[in-house]
């Protein structure tokens, strides 16, 4: 099994890829950054969740003292869309191991009023600082190899806009979680898949923010149709992932009064398990 990369290792190989550059953030004032949400991590016309976590994430890396998300909470608030934002960040406590701060991210409406779209809290720690001990009962996800998985690019050709997100992903969902792709969805509120970044840029901590919420809803094997935004997602990263492929499990257990839960799994080619996380998500009936 490959070992886990370093922090420095991480950043001599990622470069300038297309998820760097969409997540970018200018420093305008202490703790106010400037930035375009890219139409390229859209489905249909709202902006991906986990995308607007990785954005938010990577200010609050910038303005903390400590680099890697250790838990982020957020809550979305009204839809992003594409364009101008600017987020700002608060220190609330910094410790020897821990800091903890809050952001807010702001477009504006047609009226040209200040819109708050998505708020997070988030501690922040050193995950190369951790120790090495590991006492679980969890096991990757059984997901048949990457060559028996399907992908966008084995469908139909997708209405034109429908998924930008798509074209930036390396997505392989497993045929047991395809049911709804051929009107027979199973029911059961399951979805696996193997992903990572179209461009083969390795993952890390905040690329694993973007895992959590990039896979298509459990709602689709559940029956239900159209788009199932979040309301609150809380992400945990445990462990730089190691180079490679990661494994993303997604299940749901309950839906009631219109809200299901999303519960995720996030497995490195080490067979550790780097990231968890549960969002709480609206979805159409009938």
């Amino acid at each position: 099994m490959p070992e886990a990369a370093s922090a420095a290792a991480v950043r001599a190989t990622i470069g300038d890829s297309e998820f760097d550059r969409d997540t970018a953030v200018t420093p305008r004032a202490p703790g106010v950054y400037d930035l375009d949400l890219s139409a390229g991590w859209t489905i249909i016309n709202a902006v991906n969740g986990g995308y607007l976590l990785a954005v938010l994430g990577r200010a609050l890396g910038d303005a903390l003292p400590h680099p890697d998300p250790f838990t982020i909470s957020a809550h979305y608030l009204t839809a992003s869309r594409p364009g101008p934002a600017v987020v700002r960040t608060e220190t609330v406590r910094t410790g020897r191991t821990l800091s903890t701060g809050q952001a807010s991210l702001f477009q504006y409406d047609d009226e040209g009023n200040e819109v708050e779209r998505i708020r997070v809290l988030a501690s922040y720690g050193d995950l190369g600082a951790l120790p090495d001990d590991v006492r679980t009962s969890a096991q990757p996800p059984a997901i048949p190899p990457m060559d028996q998985c399907f992908g966008p690019e084995d469908g139909p050709a997708p209405v034109d806009g429908s998924s930008a997100i798509a074209d930036r992903l390396m997505l392989k969902l497993d045929p047991a979680t395809l049911g709804w792709a051929l009107g027979q969805p199973s029911g059961r509120g399951e979805m696996r898949a193997w992903f990572g970044l179209a461009d083969g840029r390795d993952a890390d901590p905040l690329s694993l923010l973007l895992a959590v919420d990039a896979l298509p809803p459990t709602a689709f094997e559940l029956g239900l149709k159209g788009w199932v935004p979040t309301v609150e997602l809380t992400a945990h990263v445990r462990c730089r992932p190691a180079p490679g492929p990661l494994r993303v499990s997604i299940t749901t257990r309950n839906l009631a009064g219109g809200f299901l839960e999303e519960d995720a799994e996030v497995w490195d080619s080490a067979d550790r398990l780097v990231a968890q996380s549960r969002q709480l998500a609206r979805v159409r009936l009938g």
